[in-house]
């Protein structure tokens, strides 16, 4: 299985003459880096530096198109235009509803940078252009393997900063541009380099729990489950406090269940041995 239909998925047209002024002051990716046919990860965040609306975007003909989830669209047309104020810029839902996603195979749309970094060729178009045999979970799979978050599946409005998702390792995250909402904060967490949560693939020998469980060493929580495929899973944990327990050889249990956490291979992260601190 190589494409995928996704049908909780949703799109925002942005033009106008201020388009991409307006978005390069708002939210975390670097626009004039963008390249045609690719999407990038973004978000608009809070004035506290966490994610508020995490989405896609890419080049539209002079504008920008957004993709995110079905259940965000609204919310997120609502906030820009709440700062959209006196700027020449349209903001326009799309009517078509769900993604189709393609990899290992030759199709149209455009690349999706996260998948990229992870050295698979991805791409994905608005609709359903998918066949029949569509399976979503194989894209699930693929992007838990890879470690590859998404949004209300492995972290939720308002409760994680960029960094807890790799949004700096991904190209979401630019720290050269200008301000924008909650740069200040992201910023000094990297510069300080005092992000200590980090999104890390699961893998255990038995079925895992459901999306919540709680990941313990010693019976004190580290992070906890989001996304879930039977043995294998995505979590947003301490990487400070997992790597004192792998290198003092102790269980780091998702519920009752030991598991393993890996570092995606892209990030060229590594877990600390010693703690230092909380984020900022």
């Amino acid at each position: 299985m190589t494409h995928a239909f996704l049908p909780d998925r949703a799109f925002l047209d942005i033009g106008g003459a201020d388009a991409e002024s307006f978005l390069q002051n708002l939210i975390t990716s670097d626009l004039p880096s963008l390249g045609e046919a690719e999407a990038a990860p973004g978000a608009l965040l809070t004035p506290q530096g966490k994610i508020l609306f995490f989405f896609l975007i890419a080049r539209n003909g002079a504008g920008f198109r957004l993709e995110t989830d079905s259940a965000s669209r609204d919310n997120l047309l609502k906030r820009l235009m709440m700062y959209r104020l006196r700027a020449a810029v349209d903001l326009i839902p799309l009517a078509a509803e769900g993604v189709s996603v393609f990899w290992d195979e030759e199709a149209t749309g455009v690349a999706d940078r996260r998948f990229a970094k992870a050295g698979i060729a991805l791409t994905r178009q608005p609709g359903n252009a998918a066949a029949e045999t569509s399976d979503a979970a194989a894209y699930h799979r693929l992007r838990i393997e890879h470690g590859i978050a998404e949004a209300s599946a492995d972290h939720s409005d308002g409760d994680a900063f960029p960094h807890d998702v790799l949004m700096d390792r991904s190209g979401g995250l630019s720290f050269r541009k200008g301000c924008y909402v909650g740069q200040e904060v992201v910023s000094r967490m990297q510069h300080r380099g005092t992000a200590r949560r980090r999104l890390v693939t699961v893998s255990a020998e038995a079925p895992l729990g459901a999306s919540g469980t709680t990941l313990t060493v010693d019976g004190k929580p580290i992070g906890a489950l989001g996304s879930v495929e039977e043995k294998s899973a995505l979590a947003i944990v301490r990487i400070d406090k997992a790597g004192e327990a792998i290198a003092g050889g102790r269980t780091i249990l998702a519920g009752d269940v030991p598991v393993t956490l890996t570092l995606p291979a892209w990030s060229e992260l590594t877990f600390p041995t010693s703690s230092a601190g909380d984020e900022a």
